[in-house]
């Protein structure tokens, strides 16, 4: 903000010694004779004049007559000068415009039009672009703070429309997940409750049953084999109760919306081009997109892009980065999307976990994750109806990724 007063104030001096340097370099084109050519030409007559030389008024441009006078005649014309040649005087009547004149009032008017416009400009980006971000510099603070509740004030102009709306959308989605997550903890500390009442009453059983063996209790082979069949089925009563725990668990930790719709491929695949693009060629990678059709597929667009670039990342994280590609073909009523990248150094036996939920293979080595990439891609291909699976060929890990065709689609085939 300061420095931008500075800069408005550095502008303005500026302009104002501009100013005053061309009006004192154009004045001094006005002093001396080469500034009144009249004089020069007069000059000029004079001294013919003077020499009795023979001269013609159509020589000269401005110098319309030249007249003996005495010195008691009077004469209303304001352009002319007086010289004394050999006693005599003479009247050099002329005729001239000053020109400079002329250029100095253009030169003003134009150069305070365009000063003014500048300063204008300033002032406005100053008043409608940055006072306004000052103020929203002030809201990443707090959404950072956890303040999600701080309304966000619409501007009149239209400059960060895309911006606030960005910014109010991340409020909401902050907002909605601290929701979900504190939802979760009271569903957690419920669903613990819960658990620890359920779990006293087959653990009691158990721990009365195992006190009586202890003690000999039961002496009949019969009953011991009817204890243990009981114990048996307390235990695989708490099975379940963690099995129940570790389910419910494994569908909460995450939280993945989809707004099913329809989309073309084209879109799909144009904003992954122009996301790798650049990011692979400083990578030295070679990015192939090998024939690409044009269709409309369901589901959720930005959802598919998360997908993709998720594959697209493990493709740089574990791949040798020499090349990635990406390329289509038909299934039925599918369309199949393949990315492949080479180096693959994974082995065919934990091809079938890469999909589990905090599973990392053997070619991690120190590159950091967290397992959940391809999990969380399964996840949305099949909440958008679709499918992912993967396979090793060659030395290369391809990816698959089966979308349905949109409706519009299905219609023309």
């Amino acid at each position: 903000m300061k420095g931008y007063i500075r800069l408005l104030i550095a502008v303005i001096y500026a302009l104002a010694v501009l100013f005053a340097g061309s009006t004192i370099i154009l004045n001094m084109t006005d002093k001396g004779d080469e500034g009144r050519p009249y004089r020069v030409e007069a000059k000029r007559i004079a001294e013919k004049i003077e020499n009795n030389e023979s001269y013609s008024l159509d020589d000269y441009s401005y110098i319309t007559d030249v007249v003996k006078i005495s010195e008691d005649i009077e004469t209303g014309n304001n352009d002319y000068l007086i010289k004394n040649i050999g006693g005599h005087i003479y009247r050099f009547d002329y005729t001239y415009h000053n020109e400079n004149k002329s250029t100095l009032t253009v030169f003003y008017l134009c150069f305070g039009m365009i000063s003014l416009f500048v300063i204008c400009l300033m002032v406005y980006i100053y008043f409608r672009i940055i006072h306004p971000f000052e103020k929203l510099s002030e809201y990443p603070t707090e959404l950072a703070k956890g303040n999600l509740t701080k309304p966000l004030k619409e501007q009149k102009n239209g400059y960060f429309g895309k911006f606030l709306w960005g910014l109010d959308l991340l409020r909401e989605k902050l907002e909605k997940q601290k929701a979900e997550e504190l939802e979760l903890k009271k569903q957690n500390n419920t669903m613990v409750l819960s658990l620890s009442h359920d779990i006293k009453t087959p653990l009691g059983v158990i721990e009365l049953y195992a006190k009586a063996l202890e003690r000999g209790l039961y002496k009949d082979e019969e009953k011991k084999r009817e204890i243990s069949v009981n114990i048996h089925a307390k235990c695989e009563e708490i099975r379940r109760y963690v099995d129940d725990i570790a389910k419910t668990e494994s569908e909460e930790f995450l939280s993945l919306d989809i707004n099913m719709g329809e989309f073309y491929l084209s879109e799909l695949i144009g904003t992954v081009k122009n996301f790798y693009t650049e990011k692979l060629a400083l990578l030295k990678t070679e990015f192939i997109i090998d024939g690409q059709p044009d269709c409309i597929l369901c589901g959720d667009k930005e959802r598919a892009v998360e997908v993709i670039q998720n594959i697209m990342e493990n493709a740089v994280k574990y791949g040798d980065g020499k090349r990635i590609s990406i390329s289509f073909s038909k299934e039925e009523d599918c369309q199949l999307i393949h990315i492949s990248d080479s180096g693959c150094t994974l082995s065919d036996s934990e091809l079938p976990h890469i999909f589990d939920s905090f599973w990392r293979g053997s070619n991690t080595g120190s590159q950091s994750g967290s397992g959940l990439g391809l999990y969380i891609c399964r996840t949305l291909m099949i909440k958008m109806n679709g499918d992912i699976y993967a396979r090793i060929k060659d030395g290369n890990m391809i990816v698959v990724l089966r979308y349905n065709y949109g409706h519009e689609m299905l219609n023309g085939l």
